[in-house]
């Protein structure tokens, strides 16, 4: 659900060829805002930065994987099993809460490069966005121009809902509330990881 390709959707990307740059930023701006699995991995990226230029670093390095393995894997016709690659997704979700947290440090005794991590699950990300993409069953007329419009959609749709996010965290940050409950937010953005990974994991075994 997280990656849901809507009939409307499907169907009119279907009946159309050739390059159509504004249907598809629309699709990539919708298809972000509504992916809840990729919103909340960005929470937890950006949950204890504070600086502009650090937040930009990470959602850059985030962008930067996703846009990569989107592209390529549409170009090339690299299909993922969804519930597995949602799966993955959803366990990036649960890596970002324990990182927050500081699990690593305790459990084994060292802190794992959080930007090295922050590429390698845009990868699977992107994977995730291809996937789906694939679904859309998009005519090779005008394929790669169509791409790259999905992927500026996705990009806008990404810097929407980071302003949100921001906005929102700006605000809890002033408060009381956000140094005793910090911890117990995490716990939660982790559970919901865990959700997500069981959700796909049982959806691919039923399947």
């Amino acid at each position: 659900m997280a990656h849901a390709v809507t009939e409307g959707d499907k169907g009119y990307i279907q009946e159309i060829s050739g390059a159509n740059l504004l249907p598809f930023v629309y699709l990539g701006a919708k298809h972000m805002m509504t992916g809840y699995d990729h919103i909340l991995f960005l929470f937890g990226v950006i949950f204890f930065l504070y600086r502009i230029k650090h937040i930009g670093i990470y959602v850059s390095l985030f962008a930067l994987g996703h846009s990569t393995t989107m592209i390529l894997g549409v170009y090339f016709n690299v299909g993922i099993n969804s519930y597995l690659i949602d799966a993955i997704i959803g366990l990036s979700v649960v890596y970002k809460a324990l990182d927050n947290i500081g699990a690593f440090q305790r459990w084994l005794g060292f802190q794992p490069n959080t930007k090295i991590a922050t590429l390698v699950f845009g990868l699977f990300h992107g994977f995730g966005l291809s996937t789906k993409i694939l679904e859309y069953e998009i005519s090779p007329d005008g394929l790669v121009p169509n791409l790259l419009a999905f992927n500026v959609g996705v990009e806008i749709g990404q810097l929407l809902a980071l302003a949100v996010i921001l906005i929102g965290m700006s605000y809890w940050r002033r408060t009381p509330s956000f140094a005793r409950n910090a911890y117990t937010a995490n716990v939660a953005m982790m559970s919901a990881g865990f959700i997500l990974v069981g959700m796909q994991l049982t959806g691919y075994f039923v399947s």
